[in-house]
């Protein structure tokens, strides 16, 4: 009897270099004693890897047919477990033990949510150390972008708020199957939050905070090809304001959210909450 070859879902292509399998495992460092979220095993190659390095593993997979696999696969490994649900409804926080030390990440991220994903993960921040994820090339690269580059944004500012970024290595179309249209590129986060550095840590008697900053950083690259000011008297705020807390910033009035880096849009920020 001849049945038809499954076809991927939820747009899956999986990694099929076993050079690049064991250089994300290794991009890891020492996880001998530490737990490792893993999101998307699908197949469970690096799965296989990381379970015999790691302390404790926790692979989630919303495949409802590649989950049931994934735990006959390594039901004789008691330091697995296979969760089938989706990462973004994932309490991360609930997944580090008391007392344990911050969770490591590695995943091959789906295109269609990778910034979802990011966001989610920086949410969890304070409980999470280390993250190595496989992303599309081009976001990968507005990922770690500098200030004053054609592809530093919104994405770039919020993960440099959160994380210090490395692009590790690019991976072809074949180093898959299906092939991707797209390169792939392997990203190291450290989470090291500049929320102290930047003046954002919340207190009794001052408005900013990590949010609230975000949300004024939404605001500048709203449009992104516009002059920061228009995109900031467009969201409300006062002319006068904004010129005073430009010129207290040492601010060019023509200058665009993508060119300042986040000390001097965090200046921006704190002076225009003082009116």
């Amino acid at each position: 009897m001849r049945t038809r070859p499954q076809r991927p879902k939820l747009g899956q292509n999986f990694l099929v270099s076993p050079t690049a399998q064991a250089a994300i495992a290794d991009a890891l460092g020492d996880i001998a004693h530490r737990t490792v979220v893993e999101i998307g095993p699908g197949r469970g190659a690096i799965t296989s890897i990381l379970a015999g390095r790691a302390r404790r593993l926790i692979a989630i997979e919303l495949d409802r047919d590649l989950a049931p696999r994934l735990r006959e696969q390594f039901a004789g490994r008691d330091n697995v477990q296979i969760l089938e649900q989706d990462i973004l409804s994932t309490d991360l926080a609930a997944l580090r033990a008391p007392d344990e030390e911050k969770l490591f990440i590695v995943g091959n991220l789906p295109y269609y949510i990778t910034s979802d994903i990011l966001l989610h993960l920086f949410a969890a921040h304070q409980h999470i150390e280390r993250a190595v994820v496989m992303i599309q090339r081009e976001v990968a690269d507005r990922v770690a972008a500098s200030p004053g580059t054609r592809d530093y944004g919104l994405l770039s500012a919020t993960t440099q708020l959160y994380a210090r970024a490395e692009k590790l290595f690019t991976l072809p179309p074949g180093a898959f199957s299906p092939p991707p249209q797209v390169h792939s590129t392997v990203l190291r986060l450290t989470m090291v939050p500049r929320f102290e550095e930047l003046q954002l840590t919340p207190a009794p008697d001052r408005v900013d905070s990590a949010a609230a900053f975000i949300a004024f950083l939404r605001t500048g690259f709203a449009q992104k090809r516009k002059m920061l000011a228009k995109n900031l008297r467009t969201a409300g705020y006062d002319a006068g304001a904004i010129t005073a807390a430009f010129e207290s910033c040492r601010i060019s009035s023509q200058s665009r959210a993508e060119q300042l880096d986040l000390p001097t849009m965090a200046c921006l920020f704190r002076t225009l909450a003082q009116h």
